[in-house]
């Protein structure tokens, strides 16, 4: 008799569902699911293409906007895999002990894709939703004043910095938003208040409340800190924080044999009662600030004016000024010596 063949075991609807399943994953995303045969799964592999700076096309624009998501982006994305994208690869390969060469593997890309979501359509079109208000019209206050000195800065603001969020600083933010394809809304929020920091340096005392310092010119780097800002054309040593000048004396400087050095210093010692060893003179209340040169009262500039001259010092010819200054100076301020 012929052999009648042994009935299959019958696939449980369960059994089609999960095969139907993972048909529909693999063909979606083109990867090899796991248990996959090892021709599938080196299929795969090869069919992942890197990317690498200079290349282009809608694939950069999605690595660009999940390195966002990671803040190792901007959020503005081109579809250019230029040297930003390169740095944000890099990074977060090194992160993870891997080499950081910033072209964008099979490994980095899982990883990547894993760590972050499905990039919005609006975040792939560079369409901004408005943040939550962190400052608006009506409001005051110092955050408002660090707003409006930051606007002035890159020039949005050219009003009084006066702490309340006024028309004027709501037309500026509007302008600083449409600039830069922020949704104008002319309030500040988070993401508007992360670009204006990007673009600008911390505002001064001086920026914050208006302050215009008087006579020559400042140099810039008397501009912020603590400094000794020393004019060799005006003759005058002003004490100048963040900005603001506090004190301003007359002074002196060496002759044309021992000039008085130009450039940017800092105190590095302070003796109240010193005398020179070089010349047995007293120096009070001397601020050293390069080898042997210093900031000191000089008793001969207080009797002889400009008639003489010092060894390379900056002379002080008031007394009460000087030992002032000595006891606000610290070790490590700033001293600038130049000509306006």
């Amino acid at each position: 008799m012929p052999r009648t063949p042994a009935p299959r075991p019958a696939r449980t609807r369960a059994g089609r569902l999960t095969a139907l399943l993972l048909a529909l994953f693999v063909a979606l995303t083109g990867l090899a699911v796991l248990g996959a045969t090892g021709t599938a799964a080196t299929a795969a592999r090869a069919d992942f293409s890197p990317m690498r700076i200079g290349d282009t096309g809608w694939r950069v624009r999605q690595l660009q906007s999940r390195l966002h998501q990671l803040d190792l982006h901007s959020e503005v994305v081109t579809s250019r895999f230029d040297r930003e994208t390169r740095a944000g690869v890099a990074t977060f390969q090194r992160r993870r002990g891997w080499t950081a060469d910033g072209v964008v593997d099979e490994r980095t890309w899982l990883k990547l894709t894993a760590i972050t979501t499905e990039p919005t359509t609006e975040a792939l079109h560079n369409i901004y939703t408005p943040g939550r208000a962190l400052l608006e019209r009506g409001d005051t206050g110092m955050w408002v004043r660090q707003v409006q000195a930051r606007l002035r800065q890159v020039r949005w603001y050219d009003g009084r910095v006066t702490g309340r969020y006024a028309r004027s600083t709501v037309t500026a933010v509007e302008g600083f938003q449409a600039k830069r394809r922020i949704p104008v809304t002319g309030q500040v929020d988070r993401r508007t208040l992360t670009r204006l920091k990007e673009m600008t340096r911390t505002p001064t005392r001086a920026e914050l409340f208006n302050i215009v310092a008087t006579g020559p010119a400042l140099d810039p780097r008397c501009l912020t800190g603590r400094a000794m800002c020393v004019d060799k054309t005006s003759r005058s040593l002003r004490w100048v924080v963040d900005g603001v000048v506090l004190k301003t004396v007359e002074v002196r400087f060496g002759s044309d044999e021992l000039p008085t050095r130009e450039g940017a210093f800092t105190v590095f010692r302070k003796s109240r009662d010193h005398v020179s060893s070089l010349y047995d003179t007293p120096m009070p209340f001397a601020m050293f600030f390069s080898g042997g040169q210093a900031v000191h009262y000089s008793p001969d500039f207080a009797a002889n004016g400009y008639d003489g001259a010092s060894h390379g010092c900056v002379n002080v010819r008031d007394r009460a000024a000087v030992a002032w200054l000595f006891d606000r100076v610290r070790i490590g301020d700033d001293v600038i010596v130049y000509r306006s």
